[in-house]
């Protein structure tokens, strides 16, 4: 199994850097939870300045709508209540959000602890047909900056994890706010960093996207966060909507 590994400094920067990598070193596995079959390699990918713009990568198959929602239910938990009415086995916020207090307390407690780590395992993943992908965040004070350390144990690579690396690095701001403390770098780990068969020909369009010299990237800040919140009252009412069915 390929070990690969990127460093960018922006966001884009490092996403689009592990793409092409992917692109370039893979191998073609079976997959039959999903009866395909998938390319794949193990990928960390590093973003050296997670706040620096642009943050937004033009590969990035959703809207600003879709990505203000997704923001909203990894860091303010807007549709946990799904998982007690049984529609969903679990958010990620649900599964974070009663550990983010304890991080920022042991950091106070001890600014080089090595301790502050937020597990996203269940036992319930044990007989999931759906385990959760993303297994834990660590956040590690070194130099008077706020770095954290994401693991997953699987990551689409084309349709999922630019998403989930934006959203965690706003989650490290809030944390780094929180703390007084600026912001380091952002590490994404895969065990599994794949594509899969039905996205093959969406693979290729990114790297000739990346290779052909064109744009590839948008401002979040004075553009796309204007976008977002834009989108705020529109999520609103999807969410009191589902809230009210009975």
């Amino acid at each position: 199994m390929h070990e690969l590994f990127v460093t960018g400094a922006t966001l884009p920067d490092a996403y689009h850097g592990a793409i092409a990598a992917l692109y370039e070193k893979n191998e073609l596995v079976p997959c039959p939870d999903y009866n395909t079959t998938q390319k794949e390699a193990s990928m960390t990918f590093v973003v050296t300045e997670p706040l620096t713009e642009p943050m937004i990568s033009r590969l990035f198959i959703g809207d600003p709508r879709a990505l203000e929602q997704y923001r909203q239910e990894m860091l303010d938990g807007i549709l946990d209540f799904e998982v007690a009415r049984g529609n969903w086995e679990y958010t990620y916020h649900q599964r974070m959000g009663s550990q983010l207090d304890w991080v920022a307390s042991e950091l106070r407690r001890n600014t080089d602890s090595r301790r502050a780590i937020i597990s996203t395992r269940d036992e319930k993943d044990l007989e999931s047909g759906s385990p959760a992908c993303l297994q834990s965040v660590q956040y590690l004070i070194r130099e008077g900056k706020l770095h954290c350390k994401v693991l997953f144990r699987s990551n689409d690579a084309t349709k999922a994890a630019f998403m989930n690396a934006f959203a965690l690095i706003l989650l490290q701001k809030r944390v780094a706010d929180e703390l007084g403390i600026p912001v380091g770098s952002y590490t994404h780990r895969a065990n599994s960093f794949h594509v899969y068969e039905r996205d093959f020909a969406m693979f290729d369009g990114y790297i000739k996207r990346i290779n052909s010299g064109d744009e590839v990237t948008y401002p979040y800040v004075g553009g796309w966060d204007e976008l977002m919140e834009d989108a705020k009252p529109e999520i609103a009412e999807m969410v009191r909507q589902l809230r009210d069915e009975r």
